[in-house]
């Protein structure tokens, strides 16, 4: 089955499933809900919209660098009465400087064609998890005429490794797994947010060698 690809890096990212209330966190690795939600604000989706097409993808990311978690806080004010005011704080989570690839996989080629020329000049802006987390281009890396576990294995790093050897981990969509995470979209609609769960594998490959590199070979 052809594979789409994605390369997700900036600044900031943060990838919420769970978040309530006052603390907002982060998983470690982009979210099914939240790549959906960036391809269907591509493709011009609005929030009342159906998603079925978009949640059946196959998902699964490879994680070139984790990047750093860091937590931001905001006070924010709540205005009771004309004489009464409520402060708080929230806490934000984030991944700083990480690297992703993911991938989204369809027997439909034309449609994830169409995602990605949508990806290329989007309806409405892309985000990283969170309004404040913008991605840096390139987003999509093509069409892979491969199944979504071959592409994330295959696909060269995003990273420079220097040479040497460097685990990933790849996590992705299966038919029961060790996993189970409540992350895919049935409806992003504000007034009832609906999430349905999905089991996922994981494994770890290696780029690189482990061979150390001598300089003195090439003189």
């Amino acid at each position: 089955m052809p594979t789409l690809l994605l390369r997700l890096a900036g600044p900031l990212q943060s990838w919420g499933s769970s978040s309530k209330f006052e603390i907002r966190g982060t998983e470690s690795e982009p979210t099914k809900s939240g790549v959906i939600g960036m391809l269907a604000a591509a493709l011009g989706r609005r929030r009342d919209e159906p998603l079925d097409d978009l949640s059946a993808l196959k998902f699964g990311v490879r994680v070139d660098r984790p990047g750093v978690l860091l937590r931001d806080f905001h006070t924010a004010r709540a205005v009771i009465t004309e004489k009464k005011t409520v402060s708080y704080v929230t806490y934000r989570h984030y991944l700083s400087d990480a690297v992703f690839l993911a991938a989204v996989e369809s027997d439909d080629v034309e449609f994830l064609k169409s995602i990605e020329n949508a990806l290329k000049c989007p309806v409405f802006p892309l985000f990283l998890g969170r309004r404040s987390c913008p991605p840096t281009l390139p987003i999509s890396l093509g069409v892979k005429n491969c199944t979504l576990l071959e592409a994330l294995r295959n696909e060269n790093p995003l990273i420079d490794t220097l040479g040497k050897k460097t685990d990933m981990r790849i996590r992705c969509d299966a038919p029961a797994g060790r996993a189970r995470k409540h992350d895919v979209p049935v409806s992003f609609n504000v007034s009832h947010r609906k999430y349905g769960y999905r089991h996922e594998t994981e494994e770890v490959i290696s780029f690189g060698s482990d061979e150390e590199h001598d300089p003195m070979v090439e003189l």
